[in-house]
């Protein structure tokens, strides 16, 4: 199924917008409760204000927060940056660690923000359970576990640890383009034939397409009623 998913996705990967560890991990943060595209939106004025640790740490917290406040819990998020950025100054001079233990040690950074700055800063293998990791794999029937770290644990035993990192970004972007959360595009989605819960969603092709928030690579998913042999 994931060698199938990773065909569907050649292209998938994080889709935060940075330039460092740093810029990532502040990114990460935000973007909890709200859209990558949101996130991107806001991070190119934060990034030029505040373009370190050192300068996030001494930013002024109103100011912080209006920069923020369109990604929502602006306030939280605030306590979060100031805090970790604190912290990155007076334990690593700044720099971002490339260590899950250390990591997990700063202000408001939990396990699946770090495996994101690890994979995708540190080229260190991660696995990123965030609602969409979570919702594709249980309906999969790759594990039945809710609680996120043992989604980690449960799903890291089946694949490759190399392939953590990847693995991460194609459930990630199969449930925002075609697994959705409510009514998911069954019929246009390329591992339904090993899939314990396909028919949660049409399961006709050209109502399914319909649902897709992207266009496929050809022949990776089965085409609408409308392309059978054009």
């Amino acid at each position: 199924m994931y060698r199938t998913l990773a065909q569907r996705y050649p292209d998938a990967h994080c889709e935060l917008d940075h330039r460092n560890p740093f810029e990532l991990l502040v990114a990460t943060v935000l973007s909890a409760q709200s859209t990558d595209v949101g996130v991107n939106k806001v991070t190119p004025a934060v990034f030029a204000r505040y373009p370190d640790a050192h300068a996030l740490a001494a930013a002024d917290r109103e100011e912080l927060e209006a920069l923020i406040r369109p990604t929502g819990f602006f306030r939280a998020k605030a306590t979060s940056l100031l805090g970790l950025s604190a912290a990155l100054v007076e334990r690593f001079d700044g720099e971002v660690p490339a260590s899950l233990a250390r990591l997990v040690e700063l202000p408001g950074v939990g396990r699946k923000t770090a495996n994101v700055v690890l994979g995708d800063a540190f080229g260190v293998p991660g696995i990123t359970v965030d609602t969409h990791f979570g919702r594709v794999s249980r309906r999969m029937g790759w594990t039945s576990e809710e609680d996120p770290v043992r989604v980690e644990h449960a799903v890291g035993a089946l694949i490759p640890r190399a392939e953590w990192t990847a693995l991460s970004h194609v459930l990630i972007f199969h449930g925002r383009r075609t697994c959705h959360s409510r009514r998911p595009a069954c019929g246009a989605c390329p591992v339904a034939r090993w899939c314990p819960s396909a028919g949660l969603g049409p399961t006709e092709p050209a109502a399914a397409w319909k649902l897709l928030t992207d266009v496929p690579p050809p022949g990776t998913v089965p085409p609408p009623a409308t392309m059978v042999g054009s």
